[in-house]
């Protein structure tokens, strides 16, 4: 059989797009190649299954991978189904049509076992990026099949003849363009395959052609029936001088004479053909657990913990999603999770599968059912894909959520670690936010962690006794205003009474600097107040979504007001002399007739001075900060900070009884300054101001 002819295109261009710009990364003709000796493989497997094949006993399936840099060649065996001519003609020349479509058609009732891959046309055409020529040699399972050899220089024209190829399967050699060398490398072809094809189903196997026999020894027991033997190698037995009970030196027989025999050097198949993934969660132990993801990742730091999936209805899906202990901000972190398709490698964090926020973790995914294109690394974009977008996240979601339940002392030892995961899936996915509300851990300053429920009730005693406090108060006052001189009682109009306002939002405490903020703690602490550490970037966009999904809840920086558990009660209009006094003082001597100035009965006297800065102003600013607004003025959505100044302590009696004073300005200032880095580092100039003035301060006290 001899036969000339064109290659069955429907576009007279298409063939060039397809060979320079199917797909992205031109490496990925190897997986291609072997995907399609995998499907052959397949293909015969089901053969056998259904009846109309018997494999020889001692056959092993396997692929060969072989390199000849002498020759400029790279080549793939499989020992699957092979071809006739009509069936290259067919799959190979009409480019279009897809040899495993048609086989899993014909046999789809038949058997359900061993998944085809993918199409072997439009896969296989992959190697003209590389290649300057194209050969083929095969021959069929069927009976009295004729091999066949094909050819194709890159053009529209092909040769097919008879061939001498004569074991069931398939060679193709790929004769390499001057470009592309590197893949007739054997280390550039293993780390290839080590990319795309770790976990495909068929063992793989990677040789260089002509290359000198090695060798290897082994135990005699170790002994197969494949191995070749080269020698037989004699080993003496080992003696060693020692020293009996009597104290008397023998002769001792430490290792026996053995025969060891030296073999040709097994070869090593460079995959795993039943990854981890593939089995049941109950199959696999920690151990493995650990091993795979060192193993996967290159990462020897081992995992907080794994999330194993294994789902069989409404669509296939396996995998484990691994969470790293992190240890830098949110903004570096960058996970990998690799997606495959029937142990197949398509790419790395594809969107459209993996919600957004888990692409900070590391894992494997595979899922058969993904409707993929012709260069099987892009997906489309359809509701199929979201369903197991939503059926990862909600897995996520469950297992977390059920370690919060049942293991909260692991929960709270991995929360500083995977928090940020959390709540950027907060963000992310409002069905995860529901789910992960309650489990949300919040560290108070004892070191404790609490969910978000034991969050809002931490303060709600202390408040609750203080507003009892204030109530019974203002009744008194109230009845004092409703008697008349005479001593009798005046009722009140109910239409004069003023209608009940809402129960006001429940405040939650929090902290992002436990050094710059020490003094505000130190307060909190005496008023038996609690508070929470947020310090990591993604807290704050993170309360305020809360905020927004919960409306009954308010975050509140410990120094953006004073809460009336650390004020006494103050008559405003008996010290508005005092008020205003201090007030001009403290404008004039810092040069600033803006100046928000506040006056408080501290019940810590220690403290003379602070900075406040409202929770809305504070937020406005970091936004403007993080978007980069520094043209526009941080007044322009409200005053900035106020200086708070207590009036119970002596620094400040003393500036207000010596207002006079020659040194009453540097005092203002100094006070200012104090209070100023307890809110916030100081600018360069400002603190070198502070450092001279406190230097002129201990002068005076020198002198």
């Amino acid at each position: 059989m001899e036969k000339h002819g064109n290659l069955s295109i429907s576009s007279e261009n298409i063939f060039p797009i397809i060979k320079k710009w199917m797909y992205s990364d031109h490496d990925i003709f190897v997986r291609e190649l072997v995907s399609n000796g995998c499907d052959a493989i397949t293909k015969l497997k089901k053969l056998e299954m259904v009846g109309e094949y018997n494999i020889p006993e001692d056959h092993k399936f396997n692929i060969q991978v072989i390199v000849n840099p002498e020759e400029k060649t790279l080549t793939f065996i499989d020992n699957g189904i092979g071809m006739t001519a009509e069936e290259v003609e067919e799959y190979i020349t009409q480019i279009a049509f897809s040899g495993a479509t048609d086989f899993l058609e014909k046999y789809k009732d038949k058997t359900n076992e061993d998944q085809i891959i993918g199409h072997f046309g439009l896969g296989f055409y992959s190697s003209f990026m590389v290649a300057d020529e194209v050969h083929i040699d095969t021959l069929s399972y069927r009976e009295d099949a004729i091999p066949v050899h094909w050819e194709c220089d890159g053009g529209t024209e092909y040769e097919m003849s008879d061939g001498t190829w004569n074991t069931v399967g398939t060679k193709i050699t790929l004769f390499l363009n001057e470009n592309c060398l590197e893949f007739s490398n054997e280390y550039r072809i293993r780390e290839v395959l080590e990319k795309y094809c770790s976990f495909m189903p068929t063992e793989i196997y990677l040789s260089k052609a002509n290359a000198p026999q090695e060798y290897e020894e082994i135990e005699k027991d170790e002994l197969l029936d494949t191995d070749t033997i080269v020698e037989t190698i004699h080993v003496e037995a080992k003696t060693e001088e020692k020293e009996n009970e009597n104290g008397e030196k023998e002769v001792v027989e430490v290792s026996p004479a053995k025969d060891k025999y030296k073999i040709n050097k097994r070869p090593v198949s460079i995959n795993d053909t039943h990854p981890l993934w593939t089995k049941h969660p109950n199959e696999c132990t920690e151990e493995e657990y650990k091993e795979f993801y060192r193993k996967v990742f290159r990462d020897y730091k081992e995992p907080l913990f794994w999330i194993h999936l294994n789902m069989d209805y409404p669509f296939n899906l396996k995998g484990i999603l691994y969470f790293p202990k992190i240890n830098t901000e949110y903004d570096s972190i960058e996970g990998t999770i690799k997606l495959y398709n029937n142990q197949v490698f398509i790419a790395d964090n594809i969107k459209e599968v993996i919600p957004e926020f888990l692409m900070l973790l590391k894992g494997v995914i595979d899922c058969p059912d993904l409707p993929l294109n012709v260069s099987r690394s892009a997906l489309q974009n359809d509701g199929f894909v979201k369903k197991i977008a939503d059926y990862i996240s909600k897995k996520v979601a469950d297992k977390l959520s059920g370690m919060c339940k049942t293991e909260k002392e692991d929960y709270e030892k991995y929360w500083d670690d995977i928090s940020p995961f959390i709540k950027f899936g907060c963000l992310k996915d409002d069905k995860f936010c529901e789910k992960m509300t309650d489990y949300i851990l919040f560290k108070n300053l004892d070191g404790k962690y609490l969910t978000l429920p034991e969050a809002l009730k931490v303060n709600d005693e202390v408040q609750s006794n203080e507003e009892a406090q204030s109530s019974e108060e203002n009744t008194d006052q109230n009845q004092a205003e409703v008697i008349d001189k005479d001593g009798s009682e005046i009722n009140e109009s109910s239409e004069t009474k003023e209608e009940e306002a809402e129960p006001p939002k429940r405040t939650i405490f929090y902290i992002t600097d436990d050094i710059q903020q020490g003094q505000y703690i130190k307060m909190f602490k005496e008023q038996g107040l609690d508070a929470f550490y947020l310090t990591h970037n993604i807290d704050q966009p993170f309360i305020s979504h809360l905020e927004q999904k919960n409306e009954k809840i308010k975050f509140q920086r410990i120094d953006a007001d004073l809460t009336e558990e650390f004020k006494e009660e103050i008559d405003t209009e008996a010290m508005k002399s005092d008020i205003d006094s201090l007030t001009d003082i403290f404008r004039k001597s810092l040069n600033n007739d803006k100046l928000d100035v506040k006056v408080e009965k501290l019940k810590n006297s220690d403290v003379s001075a602070m900075i406040t800065l409202s929770e809305e102003n504070r937020r406005m600013q970091e936004m403007m900060k993080m978007y980069n607004m520094y043209g526009m003025s941080n007044d322009a959505f409200g005053n900035n900070e106020t200086l708070v100044l207590n009036v119970n302590n002596t620094l400040v009696q003393y500036i207000l009884n010596h207002k006079d004073s020659e040194n009453i300005n540097m005092f203002c200032e100094q006070l200012y300054d104090l209070a100023m880095i307890s809110h916030k580092p100081l600018k360069p100039d400002a603190m070198s101001k502070f450092i001279k003035r406190s230097n002129d301060i201990m002068m005076l006290l020198a002198k």
